[in-house]
This record gives structure tokens, C-alpha cells and sequence, in this order.
């Protein structure tokens, strides 16, 4: 028997409150909350239960949404971590970078090496703002030199609330299982309508070229997706293209939502009109000298 929790002897179906959670039986504890949290023991194992890990998720939001609220517009470019300085993909996520910032936008990337730090470098060489959003993996991953604010997260899915949160646009380049996390995440919040659609854009039609030819021949004719789905990704093939996409796009649908915003406040101004109860007329007063012209 724990000296946390054991059953009570007076009333085994007595309900204990212990915050939001409700505890009967073996589950109501001996001590209190403050008891064991001012007990002089040395017993660490709490710092990694979960009650307290969820105080480390929090607080990742909490940094996170600080560091970022001031960013301003930004698009997220993703891409491989195993790209090499060399190889064609590494200068046209330079050319990214640099096209983004140019254009005005802050460029944040995973933070690491290869793809990532080669958006991050042409936005920083540009003179634009570069992000990186860091994670935590058993094997180590510096945050590269080109970012300028940088912010390490232990868990993916807060670190991908922040991508979403932030970005007015994604920028895809070739890239393993993390981008792909990357792509298809972002492809259902904006299917689901849980954001605001955003320009979503492949760069590399050799590399996606087959991913999306399955998407068609099999998902779509399975019908586990519409034909319509589809339109929300756009390929292109080199960094102007990319970057002109997203521009052209963002400032699409930047419009139909100032106009969805415009619609919708008309509607409820109209529909405040019709509820309102409609005044009654009063007839004239029989020899009132203001309703005779005198």
C-alpha cells in the first residue's frame, strides 16, 4: 500500500476533488497536495511525471507566443536537415530565403542545418528576419549561425502550433519524414478549416512530382479526398516561382477574407435591423400648427 492513496475506512465511495479530477476508493490520497509538495524529501521523480510535464508544454507556449508575437508577416520554409551546402536544393532555398525577406516576410525554419539553414541564411544575408524553431532529438542539432531569433522546443506538436500560428505561408523543399509531418499537417488544419487557408508550396517537381500523382490516381479515386483538395498545393520549380506564389496567393486570399469579414458584418448589421422592434407611428394631434404648415 502506497502512502500516497489508499481506500477510506470510514466511507470507501467518499469523493475527493484533488483540482478538475475526482477520486473515490483507492484513488482518494492520504495527504494533501501541499503536503507532499512541502514534504522535506528527496524523492525527484515528480519532475517527470505528468502533471509536471504539462507544466513544461505550457510554458513552451508561453515562450514560444512570446518570442513570435512580434514578428510580423512571415512564411516557413522546410526542407531537409541532410542537405548539403553544394547541392542545387541548398541554393534555391537561398534564393527563398532571400526572395521572402525582400519581399518584406520573416523566414522561419526548423533552426538546423541543410534546407533550414539555407533559407535562414539567404533571409539573414537579405537583411530580413530569420527564425529558427528548434527541437529537442537524441541526436544533437544546433541552432545554424543564420538565425537571428531562435527559440528550442522539447515537443514537435508545439513547436508545429508555432509554424502554423506565425506563417502566412509554407514553403516545401525536398525533405524526409519531418517534412513531410510538416506538409500534410498543414494540409489538413487548412482541409479541416482549422486556419485560415494559406499558400502551401512544393518546390521541385522531379522530387514531388510522383507524391502527387498518387495523391490523384489513388487517394482521390478512393475518394478519401476531393479532386478540389489538391488545388490547395501549388508546384513550382525554382525560388522566384516559389516566392511569387506565395505573394500572389497570400494577397488572393488575404482579399477574400477582408471581403468573408465584410459580408459577414453587413449580415449581422441587417439581421440587428430586423430584430429591432419597428416604431409606432402616432397619428397627428387635430389642430397641432406644426403638422398644419403654421
Amino acid at each position: 500500500m502506497s502512502t500516497e492513496h489508499g481506500p477510506v475506512a470510514d466511507d470507501p465511495r467518499r469523493t475527493y476533488r484533488k483540482g478538475p479530477v475526482m477520486l473515490r476508493g483507492h484513488q482518494v490520497p492520504r495527504t494533501t497536495s501541499d503536503q507532499r509538495l512541502l514534504a522535506p524529501n528527496n524523492d525527484t521523480s515528480w519532475l517527470s511525471g505528468d502533471p509536471w510535464r504539462v507544466m513544461r508544454i505550457q510554458s513552451e507556449f508561453v515562450e514560444g507566443f512570446g518570442a513570435l508575437a512580434e514578428v510580423g508577416p512571415a512564411v516557413s520554409v522546410f526542407g531537409s536537415a541532410r542537405t548539403k551546402p553544394l547541392a542545387r536544393e541548398y541554393a534555391i532555398a537561398m534564393e527563398v530565403g532571400k526572395g521572402l525577406a525582400e519581399a518584406g516576410y520573416a523566414v522561419i525554419t526548423g533552426g538546423g542545418p541543410g534546407i533550414m539553414e539555407a533559407a535562414n541564411r539567404g533571409a539573414h544575408e537579405a537583411g530580413g528576419l530569420s527564425v529558427g524553431l528548434g527541437i529537442e532529438l537524441p541526436f544533437e542539432q544546433s541552432m545554424n549561425e543564420y538565425v537571428d531569433l531562435g527559440v528550442n522546443f522539447r515537443y514537435f506538436f508545439a513547436r508545429k502550433t508555432c509554424f502554423v500560428k506565425y506563417s502566412q505561408g509554407f514553403v516545401v523543399l525536398p525533405g524526409g519524414f519531418g517534412t513531410f509531418d510538416e506538409l500534410f499537417e498543414s494540409l489538413t488544419l487548412v482541409q479541416t478549416h482549422k486556419v485560415t487557408e494559406f499558400p502551401i508550396v512544393l518546390v521541385g517537381s522531379d522530387y514531388w512530382r510522383g507524391l502527387l500523382d498518387w495523391l490523384r490516381d489513388s487517394v482521390v479515386a478512393h475518394g478519401n479526398i476531393h479532386e478540389v483538395d489538391l488545388d490547395l498545393i501549388r508546384l513550382v520549380d525554382d525560388a522566384e516561382e516559389a516566392v511569387h506564389v506565395v505573394l500572389e496567393r497570400g494577397a488572393e486570399l488575404a482579399a477574400e477574407e477582408r471581403a468573408a469579414v465584410a459580408a459577414n458584418a453587413q449580415a449581422e448589421q441587417a439581421a440587428e435591423r430586423a430584430s429591432e422592434p419597428a416604431t409606432p407611428s402616432v397619428p397627428p394631434v387635430p389642430g397641432d400648427a406644426s403638422l398644419n404648415g403654421w
